[in-house]
């Protein structure tokens, strides 16, 4: 019998770290804790805007970073670790929540029943177990973010990682990322380009809900 959710949920932060002690060089942009984001609101449970994540998907994240920098890029990062007080937001919002302002920029072609029935939105989300990342590539040439054809939390068709109705330099933007999360032991999905979770994560089976701090962590 599948446990109850709530008796996988915990507070305990022990085993999370700040993503930018161990990946120094990342830029960070917290999207949850700003307005731009889907809802058009900060989310619940962003007291701070820095991304935590578990010590073993931090090593591996340095790895990528290292192999990336070698090449010219630095990774930026739109979310890691995400309480399942956030979860919570993005659900109610969904259900109950008439609002629609942020439609056009972040899912214009669906209703947002749709963000559900597609996966984009889920009612238990892998970054509340604290070794799922969002990210992308930053040349570091140039400043910018490498074209993925398609920006972060594009709720369409076009955000699948297969996707060939982009250039040909879009798709290889996106090939750079996934190679080099996948052979440093990150897994993606199917309808985001890019949303990774480390393979042999820690916590499979644990949902957290601590607020997104690093006053919450021992440091």
């Amino acid at each position: 019998m599948e446990p109850n959710y709530r008796e996988m949920v915990t507070m305990d932060p022990s085993g999370f770290v700040l993503l930018s002690d161990h990946v120094p060089g990342a830029i960070q942009e917290i999207r949850y804790f700003t307005t731009y984001n889907f809802v058009g609101d900060r989310i619940e449970g962003y007291e701070e805007p820095c991304a935590l994540i578990t010590k073993e998907a931090a090593r591996a994240l340095a790895q990528v970073s290292g192999e990336m920098a070698a090449l010219g890029y630095r990774l930026k990062i739109f979310d890691a670790y995400r309480p399942a007080t956030a979860v919570k937001h993005f659900v109610l919002w969904g259900i109950e929540d008439l609002d629609l302002r942020m439609k056009p920029y972040f899912y214009p072609d669906l209703d947002k029943t749709d963000l559900f029935e597609r996966g984009y939105i889920a009612s238990r989300s892998s970054h509340s177990r604290g070794s799922t990342v969002d990210l992308t590539l930053l040349d570091m040439g140039t400043g910018k973010e490498l074209d993925m054809g398609g920006p972060f939390d594009l709720f369409s068709e076009i955000s699948h990682p297969d996707y060939r109705g982009i250039s040909d330099e879009q798709y290889e933007n996106r090939m750079l990322l996934r190679s080099a999360m996948l052979r440093n032991g990150f897994d993606p999905i199917d309808c985001e380009w890019w949303h990774f979770t480390l393979r042999s994560e820690p916590y499979p089976d644990t949902y957290f809900e601590f607020p997104v701090s690093s006053a919450y962590l021992k440091r």
